[in-house]
């Protein structure tokens, strides 16, 4: 299920039986009538809303969601004062290319994961119009999988380690509580590989379709003596949708847990992703979009844009039970990524040597460790739970750039070593205040420092100085959320918080002017965030969310100028986002499943400002790369007797700015998606056979925009109407 919100936490323990006794009901019985009534009828539409209440009391309800990012304990998502939302395992793979994470993505409101087919700049995604700006990768958003970052301390993420085949599920959190993990302020993304568990189960799977696509991937996974395995094996391969877009994936995902001594527990995750190729086909503009928006620009074929990129990395997180009440757990992680861009930069279009050329390679090397100790204690008024942590990361970047030779490497243009560092403390509590009320809040203090170690000096011709510097960045961001038991159906919640976003190094590497050195004037950007939402659960099987939001970023950081593949950054002044985030999930029948999800986003400049080369940014104007409005709804059925399942879904988005100046936009759109499938089981042997279509009515349409590209090539076209077809198999020994 996309959105698994539903019992609340007083009710039924995690991994109980559901049910619910009427002692735990008694404290309700005189509100029923009044506030439950109309709140129950605003969510549903419907006046029966009080005989469906009264039907929660009498049957077994479905337990909520257990999840830990908001408060790095396991809690029911009912309970928590924030938007968070899960997408299970099943939902990641059933039917789906199990390629990149937008897939799943997209049915969570306030997400917008574009599909843009440009496997070279990984998946853009933004939470709330944060990272919306984002040419490569994620920024504004926390990433993790298995507690280890896929974000660097500099803010800058990838998602192509997510292994979404061997996925137990994702966790996507939005608000201000984001900012209890570090520099982010749009929200947390987390993504857990399951657990070996049970006899040894061998799986299996390909599928084949459009433009020479397929996949083919192997595992293997259970628990033997105690140790408990997933060792999940993939590859990807396509020709791309547009010319000059084709694209290889390998993928490999391992897990070990066991147990050290009672009340301890290991868990050692490796993870290797190696990209060989990745073609880029760049953006198009709008008369390129219109002719053909399977063309590539010319300039794509003759400097070969695109690249290369591999990643190497494992942690190892410990958990210890120091009694009844105190727990300490700590995690380490280390790992190398190297990336080799080819940009369309042709020989000596920069007006100085520092401009760094058209071919850029990265050799990175990444570390960092998280400890942490949590604490239960009983009060008067309910129990109280404190964590208390430190995090520290770092990361090394032997970054060199090379003029672009027709897609071959030339003259050396830049040799520097970026390095960042950071050292966070943070607090979290947790209060159940009599029956009714949770109190819930946290305070981070982070210290950031960049550094860069300048190698490429020249003093004789046009010269090049020294541009070693650095610059240290601090910040304390405060939280505090609350959950009021309207009834056993309904919780009603409030936060507010502060959040934090250092430029990353991306950001930091040009002057305005062409001047030398880097950006080390850029400042951070901060917000004050709130939100205030409604979570229950209608009838049996129908849970709603609804969330209301506004968010107040100072010193917001944008594009000033854009040219010849570079971009400057600078600080605009205010902006603000206002918004709604409506989901609900539930089972109309037994076999039949809808799920619905509507984000309403009003992202604008509250400032009017100008750039360094004198063009106005009016008050006013939309953020670029955020839609206003965006659906998602799925039907989804299954026969159990036969085993065949089938759903349609549906997306649509509303325009998207691609400017700061909003002069031009990409059109909102509608698009359609059907899967069907088979499982059987013989024996041991479990198969299941599926067919996608995706943008079933042949759709033009814009995936994604470039924002602020120089050269007018906003736009990056999504696929026409396109197959996929495939089995999977697992045999239990």
């Amino acid at each position: 299920m996309a959105v698994d919100e539903g019992m609340p936490a007083h009710g039924p323990a995690a991994g109980g039986t559901g049910a619910t006794t009427n002692r735990q009901l008694a404290p309700f019985a005189r509100r029923r009538d009044t506030l439950d009534s109309v709140v129950l009828a605003m969510l549903t539409a419907a006046a029966t809303a009080p005989a469906f209440a009264e039907e929660a009391t009498r049957e077994v309800l479905p337990l909520s969601a257990v999840v830990i990012t908001a408060t790095r304990i396991e809690q029911s998502s009912f309970d928590l004062p924030v938007s968070i939302d899960v997408v299970d395992g099943e939902a990641m793979r059933n039917g789906q290319m199990m390629v990149n994470a937008a897939e799943s993505l997209q049915r969570v409101p306030g997400i917008v994961a574009p599909n843009q087919y440009r496997f070279s700049s990984d998946q853009q995604v933004s939470s709330r119009g944060f990272g919306a700006r984002s040419a490569f990768g994620v920024r504004g958003i926390r990433l993790y999988a298995d507690g280890i970052p896929q974000s660097m301390p500099d803010g800058q993420g990838q998602m192509g380690t997510f292994s979404l085949s061997s996925a137990a599920r994702m966790e996507v959190m939005r608000g201000p509580f984001s900012a209890l993990f570090g520099n982010s302020s749009g929200g947390v993304i987390q993504i857990f590989t399951r657990d070996g568990e049970g006899e040894p189960r061998l799986t299996g799977g390909t599928y084949a379709g459009s433009y020479d696509t397929w996949r083919v991937g192997v595992g293997a996974e259970g628990r033997q003596a105690g140790l408990g395995y997933l060792v999940d094996v993939s590859r990807y391969q396509s020709g791309g949708y547009r010319e000059h877009s084709a694209a290889r994936r390998d993928h490999a995902n391992a897990k070990l847990s066991w147990n050290l001594a009672e009340g301890s527990k290991a868990t050692l995750v490796l993870n290797a992703l190696d990209q060989p190729y990745n073609q880029d086909p760049q953006g198009l503009n709008r008369a390129q979009m219109t002719a053909d928006p399977r063309q590539t620009p010319a300039n794509s074929i003759t400097q070969d844009t695109g690249g290369s990129k591999s990643q190497t990395q494992g942690g190892l997180n410990i958990e210890h039970r120091l009694g009844a009440r105190d727990t300490l757990r700590g995690v380490v992680w280390t790992g190398v990524r190297k990336t080799l861009g080819r940009l369309s930069i042709p020989l000596n279009t920069a007006e100085v040597i520092k401009g760094s050329g058209g071919i850029s390679a990265i050799d990175r090397d990444f570390h960092g460790s998280d400890l942490r100790w949590t604490h239960q204690a009983d009060t008067p008024t309910g129990a109280l739970t404190l964590t208390l942590g430190m995090d520290y990361e770092f990361m090394k970047d032997v970054r060199t750039g090379y003029e672009n030779n027709a897609g071959t490497i030339g003259v050396l243009r830049r040799d520097e070593d970026n390095i960042v560092r950071n050292f966070d403390q943070y607090l979290q509590a947790e209060w159940k205040v009599g029956a009714d009320w949770i109190l819930s809040g946290g305070l981070r203090h982070s210290r950031i420092t960049f550094r860069n170690d300048d190698r490429y000096i020249r003093t004789t011709g046009v010269g090049n100085p020294d541009d070693s510097g650095g610059v240290t960045y601090r910040n304390t961001s405060p939280v505090l959320g609350a959950v009021y038991h309207l009834s056993p159906t309904v919780n009603l919640y409030a936060n507010a918080g502060k959040g934090f976003e250092t430029p990353t190094f991306i950001e930091l590497a040009y002057r305005a002017g062409g001047a030398s050195g880097l950006n080390f004037g850029l400042q951070p950007s901060t917000s004050r965030n709130v939100e205030t939402g409604v979570k229950a659960l209608v009838g049996r099987s129908t849970r709603i969310n609804l969330a209301l939001f506004e968010v107040r970023t100072e010193r917001e950081i944008v594009v000033d100028a854009s040219a010849f593949g570079r971009s400057v950054y600078a600080n605009a002044g205010r902006t603000q986002r206002r918004g709604l985030e409506l989901s609900i999930d539930g089972r109309p029948l037994p076999q039949l499943q809808a799920i619905l999800s509507y984000s309403r986003l009003d992202a604008t400049f509250a400032d009017s400002h100008r750039t360094s080369a004198g063009t106005t940014i009016q008050a006013g104007n939309q953020l670029p790369g955020t839609p206003r409005d965006t659906l998602y709804a799925e039907l989804a059925w299954r026969h159990h007797a036969s085993g065949f399942d089938t759903a349609v879904e549906a997306r649509a988005s509303s325009r998207v700015y691609v400017n700061d100046v909003n002069g031009d936009a990409a059109a909102g759109y509608a698009v359609v998606n059907w899967r069907g499938g088979f499982a059987q089981q013989l024996g041991r042997v479990e198969l299941r056979e599926f067919v996608r279509i995706e943008n079933l009515t042949d759709r033009r349409y814009v995936g994604g925009v470039l924002v602020n590209d120089a050269n007018g090539r906003y736009f990056a076209p999504a696929a026409g109407r396109n197959l996929i077809a495939g089995i999977n198999a697992a045999i239990d020994f």
